[in-house]
């Protein structure tokens, strides 16, 4: 289990985790949410109905993290499309935020439940749901850590430059992260594939 999600009964899962693991985990999960920044919370007395129809922002964001979280449905090659989008952001960036911030917010939430055991670290087991939310908080991490190492799809392959970075390289800690995070991704993928 070292390393890898191994599924566990009831459809959930399973990891076991070091405290640096569990440290550079909770560390990056709260860079997230400050990325996203808080929620737009309704007032207690708001209308419920118009609290569902508020209104987002219909520019994409400046941070090419952000818009790579947050990207353009449409593409931008002509006015229509970018009018397109610009609707489309418009009445569904608030709600793909809340839930990137729930799922960032359950994954920090299970690391603070663990127990470690010394300098063995622990074992986080998941349910069904929460592994829904890692894998999204999983996947907004290795696209925000993307976005900022500038990764495209040569860099990714085995034989990509990703892999060839020399240790003396400052992107290198950010890279192993990236690396990391993808092979812990691919296991939990695989742990909630049905057989």
């Amino acid at each position: 289990m070292a390393g890898h999600f191994e599924a566990t009964p009831g459809g959930g899962a399973a990891v076991a985790l070091d405290e640096v693991e569990i440290a550079i985990l909770r560390s990056l999960a709260v860079q997230l949410l400050e990325l996203i920044g808080p929620g737009d919370e309704p007032a207690e007395d708001a209308d419920p109905l118009a609290a569902l129809f508020a209104e987002g922002p219909s520019e994409p964001p400046g941070d090419p993290a952000l818009a790579r979280l947050f990207p353009d449905a449409y593409g931008d090659e002509d006015k229509e499309l970018r009018e397109a989008s610009a609707e489309f952001r418009r009445f569904t960036e608030i709600d793909l935020r809340g839930r990137k911030r729930e799922d960032a917010l359950v994954v920090v939430r299970t690391l603070d439940a663990l127990r470690p055991v010394g300098e063995e670290g622990a074992v986080l087991t998941l349910d069904a749901e929460d592994c829904r939310h890692w894998l999204g908080s999983l996947n907004d991490l290795r696209l925000t850590i993307g976005a900022r190492l500038e990764v495209s799809d040569e860099d990714e392959g085995q034989g990509g430059s990703l892999y060839r970075l020399p240790d003396s390289d400052p992107r290198k800690p950010m890279v192993m992260a990236y690396l990391w995070l993808g092979a812990l991704q691919e296991t939990l993928v695989e742990t909630l594939m049905p057989e």
